[in-house]
């Protein structure tokens, strides 16, 4: 049976790198899905930026599966949905085209074992809620920092999971060197009811891959980052324990947060 998750974060946190790392990992298929307008996510699984979906359609209004999916290290499927300019238009349009194509040319057809959404989480648009409101994926894990403009949007984030009736699959702590980072978000994660899958320490490793257009597991595959990715990735295929989010209002955040200034 295909696992179908979204990874769910505030822009910057390093929901990309997770999910391009992750992807690498995997042994089995795996289809990654950017739907961020920087339309980066697969960049260092390809090792190079793909056309996306919504520009390659201003060309052509009826591409085949090779014009927009393309396959990258250890056999990953890639695709890129795209957005418009910035300032310019709904940037979750982008995946919602992108989802109706996908569809159309029947993109799954290879039936890979993983397919990850990669959502921008901070942006107040309902097309980011596409992958989960229209049955696409059926888990969320949220990507955050111990910072305070992270676990807001964290918080945000999980609002929508609650409305949609979606499953939370955890929270995967992806490290800023914050103080207390790891309390801060274990804590976090418990007053929304649910709890940290992973802790990803910062790492010079993830910089210099990015660097050269590559995942780490491509590009120091023994390293304990790569190790730590392998897990994360092998924890989420294996999670059988959801909630339904009970997050907090702004008040109550507030509060929390401020326990730890």
């Amino acid at each position: 049976m295909v696992k179908k998750i979204a990874i769910y974060g505030k822009g910057g946190i390093g929901k990309s790198t997770t999910v391009s790392n992750m992807a690498a990992a995997y042994e089995k298929d795996t289809f990654v899905i950017g739907c961020d307008p920087k339309s980066d996510t697969t960049r260092t699984l390809v090792g190079k930026r793909i056309p996306t979906i919504l520009d390659t359609m201003k060309k052509n209004k009826e591409p085949l599966f090779e014009d927009v999916v393309f396959e990258g290290f250890n056999n990953t499927l890639c695709v890129e949905a795209g957005g418009p300019e910035p300032g310019v238009g709904c940037a979750g349009r982008g995946v919602i085209v992108a989802m109706k194509l996908l569809d159309k040319i029947s993109a799954f057809k290879s039936n890979p074992e993983l397919v990850i959404y990669d959502v921008l989480g901070d942006v107040v648009c309902g097309g980011f809620s596409v992958p989960l409101r229209e049955d696409y994926a059926d888990e969320v894990y949220i990507v955050t920092s111990g910072e305070y403009m992270s676990l807001y949007a964290a918080n945000n984030i999980a609002k929508g999971v609650r409305k949609l009736n979606g499953k939370l699959g955890g929270i995967i702590c992806n490290c800023r060197n914050v103080k207390d980072e790891v309390e801060i978000v274990t804590e976090f994660a418990s007053l929304i009811s649910t709890k940290v899958i992973s802790v990803i320490p910062r790492s010079d490793l993830v910089q210099k891959s990015e660097y050269n257009a590559c995942t780490v597991l491509e590009m120091f595959p023994d390293s304990d980052q790569s190790k730590l990715y392998n897990e994360l990735v092998n924890k989420i295929v294996n999670n059988d324990s959801f909630s339904i989010p009970t997050p907090m209002t702004i008040e109550e955040f507030e509060t929390f947060f401020h326990k730890y200034v």
